[in-house]
């Protein structure tokens, strides 16, 4: 790829973090809370998919590209692990145990569906 290939089919993304980036630091040098920067940016974030977008950007790198999203995305797995985990934990304590085996059902099916939908996906062309 050359560079101006990149730059065409990556501008929409530079964009919007040049945007984010000017907008974080007029915020911060105007003296605007920092607690609502971080939900503003969070938020813009999450809604415009930036943060799939750097980590694409990212990812594209050669070579340590993906090992930089690894080492980001594997932590951010585990606390959601983790925390599904501890919630499970205190609701089968205090006498849920129905409702988690339901979840837990619903789960494994939901995954098993996007699973099943991958595979089928990659073997049946669109074009």
């Amino acid at each position: 790829m050359k560079k101006g290939d990149f730059f065409k089919n990556y501008y929409k993304h530079l964009i919007v973090w040049v945007v984010i980036v000017s907008v974080i630091i007029i915020a911060l040098k105007y003296g605007v809370d920092k607690k609502a920067v971080v939900f503003g940016t969070v938020s813009i974030g999450v809604f415009t998919q930036a943060f799939a977008s750097l980590s694409a950007l990212v990812g594209a790198l050669p070579l340590i590209g993906p090992f930089i999203v690894k080492f980001f995305a594997i932590p951010l797995v585990w606390i959601i692990q983790a925390s599904g985990s501890l919630v499970g934990a205190v609701a089968i304590k205090k006498g849920y145990t129905k409702e988690m085996v339901k979840s837990r059902v619903l789960t494994l099916a939901l995954l098993i569906g996007i699973l099943i939908g991958y595979i089928i996906g990659h073997l049946v062309p669109i074009n």
